[in-house]
């Protein structure tokens, strides 16, 4: 038998081996991967020597290419090279503006046309990833035991099952994705950099997407209260500003895909260029006729500021939905929070200086490996607890077309919750379960997630039968429902893998829409669940008159019938009050006939039942 032996007075965290953790940072413009010991947290070189990855990749060979490679074949081969896939995760043709269309093939998914076949984003993100793992064993010559996976904050459950599935293709094994403004937020270190209270938002404005995240540290517990933000706009979308103003400088139209690119590749060298002098002079060979043109700082933040806007216009609602007073601090992440303009205004949004030590670019890889230090398990057990949220509120379709939010947003994850739902006719077999994220009261204001049956329920009347609905919600936000007969225990249950994405705006637009529209939204509610109980009363009233007519006098019926009708005449209005009275009105107007249908119905169970029997039966 083989025992560890130790000094006595040795640390138990230094008695047990270590595991390899890593942090990547899947970007849309550049990815990263990392390592953390639990003291010192570093960049991994990956591409040529160079820490950063473009997040690019050429299938026109035999092999794909990845990285700096790909990136110069990207004017000489652009139909087979792929940029910002990650721009397009979980999400569909129908998701893509037109003028971007050119580049995917017809196939569903949704998938670049290659001379190597049809990619698909996850495809491509799993080259990526393979490419950072496999350069990480390289240089550290040991493979990794698990790896934490950055996804931006926005990121819905289509988007997340993608990344999760292109990592499983790249084989990591992953401990968990990790929402890209909570890593930032590890990386600072805010256990110890801020108080208890202290309250911190984190500004995240990559090449492809912007978040927002409110973050607060409670007893120990770094939490996010709230996040916001777009996840198709970030910096890829300012450099298309830029290049549509080369185009416009140099009088250029009908341009080739290698042409945009190269207008792109310019465009972003201008902006880098404006970090950090006034002007910026550009040429190019590929457009031999245009002369060199200067683009200055204050042209740059006019062409920047309506984006600029928008970003703040999500920082505002997230603010909001977190019900702080103040931001303690404030993180800047992503390489386009180097722009002047931007560190300017989220200055003054947030009324703080931004914290900017770390570079913008690394941070949220260096906040994954500090995380997956830990979740390997190497954490001296004083590490913070991460608590991320729910985007956007996750529900069921009820009758009436109305949504029942089970988890609200911005509910801490991991979370699991369960509702009980019953049917609503009478016989009723079977439920068709509709899961919806959004915050609106409708279900056609929300997004369809999925949809599953749940058969085998006992034919009763309506309302009898008890169904209970669970939603489970876990650490990387992935969702999976499950409901359940409580009689039958008849159970039927999903991962919620939706086939596509939010489209453009689509998040950012629902929280604009959920409070523009709250007011009327609340109406619309409860106008059609008026209308609901008035519809469920008349039918059961129906039934009840075609099987009992005869325990009523001609004149009850007619009254009945006459109330009835009112009824239906109320439910023709918009009037939520006076559908409601009438309701109660029918209903109160039913109640003998509801008696004697009970007497009727008691008689009838005894009917035939000795006397004798029945004392028997009562004293067991």
């Amino acid at each position: 038998m083989l025992l560890q032996i130790a000094e006595p007075d040795t640390p138990v965290e230094n008695m047990r081996p270590r595991r390899l953790g890593l942090g990547i940072d899947l970007g849309t413009t550049n990815s990263l991967i990392a390592r953390s010991d639990g003291k010192d947290t570093s960049l991994i070189a990956v591409d040529s020597g160079g820490m950063l990855l473009p997040s690019v990749v050429n299938y026109s060979g035999d092999i794909p290419l990845v990285g700096t490679a790909a990136l110069a074949l990207a004017v000489r081969s652009p139909e087979d090279t792929v940029a910002s896939a990650k721009r397009y995760m979980g999400r569909s043709l129908d998701d893509v503006p037109l003028s971007e269309r050119s580049v995917f093939s017809d196939s569903d998914p949704l998938a670049f046309a290659t001379q190597a076949g049809s990619k698909t984003p996850v495809e491509v993100s799993a080259d990526l990833l393979r490419t950072l793992a496999q350069s990480a064993e390289r240089v550290l010559s040991e493979k990794a035991d698990g790896v934490v996976v950055t996804v931006p904050a926005y990121f819905d459950d289509s988007q997340r099952q993608a990344t999760r599935q292109a990592a499983d293709i790249a084989g990591l094994n992953v401990l968990r994705l990790l929402n890209e403004p909570t890593a930032a937020a590890v990386a600072y270190g805010l256990d110890t950099s801020i108080t208890e209270s202290g309250v911190l938002a984190v500004y995240d404005l990559g090449g492809g997407t912007f978040d927002i995240s409110i973050l607060k540290m409670e007893r120990g517990l770094l939490r996010v209260l709230a996040t916001g933000g777009d996840t198709a706009l970030g910096g890829d979308d300012i450099d298309t500003l830029i290049a549509d103003w080369l185009a416009d400088s140099w009088v250029l139209d009908e341009l080739t895909t290698a042409e945009q690119r190269e207008l792109r590749r310019l465009a972003r060298e201008a902006k880098e260029g404006l970090t950090l002098a006034d002007d910026y002079q550009v040429a190019s060979a590929v457009f031999p006729e245009a002369r060199a043109v200067t683009i200055t700082i204050d042209t740059l933040e006019r062409i920047a500021t309506p984006l600029i806007q928008k970003t703040l216009a999500a920082c505002q609602l997230a603010v909001d939905d977190a019900s702080v007073e103040r931001i303690d601090q404030v993180v800047l992440v992503g390489g386009s929070t180097r722009m002047p303009s931007v560190q300017a205004a989220v200055q003054a949004f947030f009324g703080c200086e931004p914290l900017c030590s770390i570079n913008p670019d690394q941070v949220v890889a260096i906040g994954a490996a500090i995380q997956a230090n830990v979740l390997v398990g190497n954490g001296s057990g004083d590490d913070a607890v991460l608590l991320d949220v729910t985007p956007l509120s996750l529900g069921l379709e009820t009758y009436g077309g109305l949504v029942e939010k089970v988890i609200p947003r911005n509910s801490a994850l991991p979370i699991a919750k369960a509702q009980d739902f019953t049917t609503a006719k009478d016989s009723q077999t079977g439920l068709i379960v509709h899961v919806l994220q959004g915050e609106r009261e409708r279900v056609e204001d929300c997004r369809s997630l999925a949809r599953f049956e749940l058969s085998g329920i006992p034919a009763m009347v309506a309302g009898a039968a008890r169904i209970r609905v669970s939603f489970k919600v876990d650490a990387d936000g992935l969702l999976e429902v499950s409901a359940v007969e409580e009689t039958t225990q008849t159970e039927a249950s999903l991962v919620v893998k939706p086939s596509f994405g939010l489209s453009d705006d689509e998040v950012a637009d629902m929280l604009r829409s959920s409070q523009e529209f709250a007011a009327g939204d609340m109406t619309v509610r409860q106008l059609t669940e008026a209308r609901v109980e008035a519809e469920a009363l008349l039918d059961g009233l129906d039934g009840a008159l075609s099987a009992d007519a005869d325990l009523l006098t001609a004149t009850e019926l007619d009254e009945l019938v006459a109330e009835q009708q009112r009824l239906r005449a109320a439910m023709g209005t918009d009037d939520v009050d006076a559908i409601r009275a009438q309701t109660q009105q029918l209903g109160e107007a039913s109640l003998a006939f509801a008696e004697r249908r009970m007497d009727r119905s008691i008689k009838s169970a005894l009917s035939g039942v000795a006397i004798d029997a029945l004392a028997a039966s009562s004293t067991d």
